[in-house]
Formats: structure tokens, C-alpha cells, sequence
């Protein structure tokens, strides 16, 4: 079965440990509960989504059913992408997208130029029985080569060699990010599950914030971030902030940044375990009408019943059956702002994922780190 994270594992290029979850010193943690697990599984997209589709709450379900976004992946990709592995795994694409459109504008910086770029990007595979999952966080940096694609508006982008990663978007929206990861993996994303800016930060306000402990303290002008060394509840704009910044921490680089999403997330499980989410008949729709606002999905998962399924095959992964890792790369010697894929130890990772088997430690070891490890932690 797969590796158990260790408390604030995940980080880039590290593997995890077997081993007992422990939370602060003479504390014990409640067992999570479904909702709770379906949280983790799902990244940013929020509890709230997967279960007020069970309640048969009429009006309710269908005015929440109205908020959510899809794209047709399936029809869009037709029959050039993996064939899907009949092993009883899952994997899904998690993207958090900086689109300058609409409210994000003043959130992401920048004019609206219609374009928008995948800031955050996660495979989440589901082992057999959905009781284990390893998330792969993909820098943004990082060169690849991207598949000829075709945009929303039916226009077709030629292959590009030595693109980074999170131009695929940009050129042809979720069907050319998941054509480029599955291009990149040999892999199939079953599903897909996007959230926003705006979305995201106000999913965290909804939850009434974050809490936090930072080690350093973190200053960086580009994501509007400033704290001190400590414990913080973090509100929406402080938990984007947190989540884009790269300027503050570790060497400036996107693998740090991709070491604190890990652990905030670490830290949001934490804080939604406390709250009382599923005791507030308010709090519940509050951040399902929020979540289900702020997500666009793949036409499989376009309904609250679908998500509301979907979560119910998630309810037996918590975050300790959880492996968190990046994808392994190497900095880019011409460039220090670009990394490159670690071809022979990306092959160890896709191929034990193909075989819905653990990430061997080897795919990790001494790849390149963003040296951000154990400045957040959930308190």
C-alpha cells in the first residue's frame, strides 16, 4: 500500500515515512469525519460541494447544481489521450488558475488580457478501495514539451517544444493542461477540478480562515504578504496570499511555493476538523454555494449529485493515508528561474502510479527543493 505522510512531509523532492500521525504535544485528534476526508481528497473545492447533494434538499440542490462550471475533456480530447488503467485507481487534475478575468483581476495583478495560467497544479491518485492517494504537485516552471492543442474558440495551437508548463492553459484552457499532463505522465486524468482566485479566497473567508504557525517570518510584495514569525489565522486574501507567494521564502523559487501549498493544505484539513462545518445547517450551504460558485470540473463531475457520489467513494482517506510529493525535476542550468523534468526518476513515478502502486523513495531523492520545508505548519 502507499507511504504514509509524516506531520509537514510533502515537501518537494522528500519522501514520506510510514509512521503514527502526531499532533502538538499532549494532543490527540479526532478521528475525521467523512466530510472531512472528502475535503482533502478534493483540494480546494471544499466539503460543502459533496454533501448538501445528499440532502435532497430541493431548491437548494438545484440552485447549487446551476453554479457549477464544466468542460466536456471526454469529447474534447476524444480518442488521443492514455487508455484509462482497469485497475480501480483514479487520478485527477487539480488546478488553481490565476485568470485575470472578472474579480481575479485585482486578485492576480496584471490586466485582463483574457488569457489565464494554471498557478497551482496537482495529480491526486486514488489507489484501489480509495483509502490511500498520492498528490503530485507539478511546478509551473517547469520546460515541457506541449502538445499541439485547440482552444475554447476552436483555434489550433501547434506543439511547442520547451514550454513551461503552465503556458498549456493559457493557450487552450483545461483540455490542453490535462492533454499536457497526460502527454508528460503516459497517464489518464479521469476527472478534472479547477478553482479560481476569487473562489478560492473566499472559500477560506467562508471557512472563517486558516490557522497557521510560520517558523520565519515571510514578506513578499508580489502576493501582498506580510507576517511574522508565529501562529496566524489566516483570512482569504492572506491564504492566497500564502499560497503564491515565492518571493518571501526558501530561494525564491516556484518549488517553495509549491512547499507551502502542501503544507497549508495540511493546515486547512486541520482547521476544518475544528469548526463545526457539518453541525451549521448555514455554515454547510454558505460554502457550498461558495465551493460549487468557484469550481469549474470536468462534465463527469458537473452536478452536485456527481461530486456528492464522487465524495462518498472518498470518506476513507484522511490525511495521514496521504503521500504529498513533487514532480521530480532538476533546475535548469541556463535559467534558475526554470526547471526541468528528471526524466529516469519522473519514469519510477508514473510507472508505480500506472500500477497503482507507492512512490519509491528513489523518484524523489535528491531532486531539486524549493528549501521552504517547516516554514508553515498547521499549529
Amino acid at each position: 500500500m502507499p507511504s504514509e505522510s509524516t506531520p509537514d512531509a510533502g515537501i518537494a523532492g522528500e519522501a514520506t515515512t510510514p509512521g503514527p500521525r502526531r499532533g502538538g504535544k499532549g494532543r490527540r485528534r479526532k478521528p475525521r469525519s467523512a466530510g472531512r476526508k472528502a475535503l482533502l481528497a478534493t483540494a480546494w473545492s471544499a466539503a460543502g460541494i459533496l454533501l448538501l447533494g445528499g440532502t435532497g434538499a430541493g431548491y437548494l440542490y438545484f440552485k447549487l447544481n446551476g453554479n457549477i462550471k464544466s468542460v466536456d475533456i471526454n469529447q474534447a480530447l476524444g480518442g488521443d489521450r492514455p487508455q484509462k488503467v482497469d485497475n480501480g485507481s483514479e487520478n485527477i487534475l487539480v488546478l488553481g488558475s490565476d485568470t485575470r478575468s472578472g474579480a481575479n483581476r485585482k486578485l492576480g495583478g496584471g490586466t485582463d488580457d483574457g488569457t489565464g495560467r494554471s498557478d497551482t497544479a496537482m495529480i491526486v491518485h486514488l489507489y484501489k478501495g480509495h483509502k490511500q492517494a498520492s498528490v503530485v504537485s507539478i511546478p509551473r516552471d517547469t520546460l515541457v514539451d506541449r502538445p499541439a492543442c485547440t482552444d475554447p474558440k476552436g483555434v489550433t495551437h501547434a506543439a511547442a517544444r520547451g514550454s513551461m508548463f503552465n503556458e498549456a492553459y493559457s493557450v487552450g484552457g483545461a483540455t490542453c493542461a490535462v492533454k499536457t499532463v497526460e502527454s508528460i505522465t503516459g497517464i489518464r486524468m479521469d476527472h478534472y477540478v479547477e478553482v479560481d482566485f476569487a473562489g478560492f479566497e473566499k472559500l477560506i473567508d467562508t471557512l472563517g480562515g486558516v490557522q497557521v504557525t510560520t517558523t520565519k517570518d515571510i514578506h513578499d510584495g508580489s502576493s501582498h504578504l506580510d507576517l511574522k514569525a508565529g501562529t496566524h489565522t489566516l483570512n482569504g486574501q492572506q491564504a492566497l496570499g500564502l499560497v503564491r507567494t515565492r518571493h518571501g521564502v526558501g530561494d525564491g523559487s516556484d518549488l517553495g511555493r509549491i512547499q507551502l501549498q502542501q503544507a497549508f493544505i495540511k493546515a486547512l484539513v486541520s482547521q476544518v476538523e475544528h469548526i463545526g462545518v457539518l453541525t451549521s445547517p448555514q455554515k454547510l450551504y454558505d460554502l457550498a454555494d461558495t465551493a460549487t460558485k468557484s469550481v469549474t470540473t470536468d462534465s463527469d463531475l458537473a452536478s452536485v449529485k456527481d461530486l456528492a457520489s464522487f465524495a462518498e467513494g472518498l470518506k476513507g482517506i484522511s490525511s495521514s493515508h496521504m503521500n504529498m510529493v513533487t514532480m521530480p525535476v532538476q533546475y535548469d542550468p541556463a535559467n534558475p528561474n526554470r526547471v526541468l523534468l528528471d526524466e529516469a526518476k519522473a519514469r519510477l513515478m508514473w510507472t508505480a502510479l500506472k500500477n497503482d502502486q507507492p512512490i519509491p523513495a528513489a523518484a524523489t531523492k535528491g531532486t531539486a527543493t524549493g528549501q521552504a520545508k517547516g516554514v508553515v505548519s498547521a499549529p
